[in-house]
């Protein structure tokens, strides 16, 4: 979020006193004669918790350090949670890449917004397939958690990118100015049919033109591959941008566990969960669910039971992190060049031990 404030007090001031005194002040020749100061405010979400997660609260500005590019900032406001609405977008992946937990994430994920949810904050609901699709707009927890337990999962291809880029633009073009603005993802964070990858795997097959026809199906899966993970890159840089600037935290929970490791695929998507939660201030759960639907009834029933307990302590940390956010500005009055990355660092010397979780950047716009 930035906004323009330009000074010229001191020029105003000097013609002031040239005119009480019965002086014509001196013609304004050009920009040179007029002291301006251009500065944008910078929003940086922030949420501090204590070493055992629980939220510290009470912080003001004197409590807090804030670096940009290693130069110290005046805190202009520091705002607590409780002063600040949550806009929330909360997306769930309904591809084939979801488990037999995903039954679990829609009823912890409800109970999670009845309790982090107050009556002026809102929650948009997405779901994660083909294409990302909207199904309940910026609404009360209420009405978000009917919308949530009416998803079905279904079976198909996966437009991650598409659909974080659409929630994070939605966010910035709906949620008020003044707003704690939150992507909550439960996916694995993989890639199969977003459209600028889709185009460029296409665009790879035609450039084989009539060659696509003789070549062997282990060389054409390498190409898919290469052509995908191309445009995975780019679009991971994409949609990171898109959320840095709309002030947005992004956190998810990735129900593949430490199956994860298993393809290079799904190590991909991992890696993106988790630049996106770095960057940005949030933070990418990986439960180590245990395994469910085997022969063994019981251990599968006992499995389950845990995996749940567990995916009710991630969603309840997560309320945790979310209660104990603050919102800082600052007006940055540095001169940088248009969309460089400007590094951030944000620190809370006075409490010792305190976690502190931040974005790490923005984007300086034109």
């Amino acid at each position: 979020m930035y906004r323009l404030r330009t000074t010229v007090l001191i020029a105003v001031t000097a013609l002031l006193s040239l005119t009480v005194f019965g002086q014509t002040p001196p013609p304004v020749k050009g920009d040179d004669d007029v002291i301006r100061v251009n500065s944008r405010l910078i929003v940086v979400p922030v949420s501090v918790t204590d070493a055992g997660g629980v939220p510290v609260a009470g912080l003001e500005a004197k409590d807090f350090r804030l670096l940009e590019e290693g130069n110290a900032q005046m805190i202009e406001t520091v705002s607590p949670a409780e002063k600040v609405p949550l806009e929330i977008a909360l997306l769930f992946d309904v591809s084939a890449s979801t488990d037999a937990m995903f039954k679990f994430e829609l009823e912890t994920a409800s109970k999670f917004l009845r309790e982090v949810m107050r009556p002026d904050d809102r929650a948009s609901i997405f779901t994660v397939g083909e294409r990302p699709v909207m199904i309940s707009p910026r609404n009360n927890a209420e009405r978000s958690v009917a919308a949530i337990q009416a998803i079905v999962p279904t079976k198909g291809y996966t437009a991650f990118f598409d659909a974080v880029a659409a929630a994070a633009d939605y966010l910035k073009r709906n949620a008020p100015e003044a707003s704690r603005r939150v992507v909550l993802v439960i996916s694995d964070g993989e890639d199969t049919n977003s459209d600028r990858i889709a185009k460029t795997i296409q665009a790879g097959y035609r450039k084989l033109g009539e060659k696509i026809n003789t070549i062997d199906s282990k060389s054409l899966y390498q190409l898919t591959v290469a052509n995908r993970n191309q445009a995975s890159v780019a679009e991971r840089l994409r949609v990171l941008k898109m959320l840095q600037d709309g002030d947005t935290v992004f956190y998810s929970v990735n129900p593949a566990g430490s199956s994860y490791q298993l393809n290079k695929m799904s190590v991909f998507g991992q890696e993106n969960l988790q630049k996106f939660a770095d960057d940005t201030g949030g933070a990418a759960f990986l439960p180590k669910f245990r395994q469910t639907g085997g022969k063994d009834g019981y251990a599968s029933a006992s499995n389950m039971r845990g995996n749940t307990d567990l995916l009710d302590r991630i969603f309840n940390q997560l309320a945790s992190e979310l209660r104990s956010q603050y919102l800082i500005q600052y007006y940055s009055e540095a001169e940088f060049p248009a969309n460089m990355y400007v590094k951030l660092g944000v620190s809370a010397p006075s409490r010792v031990g305190a976690r502190v979780r931040a974005r790490q950047g923005y984007y300086v716009k034109k």
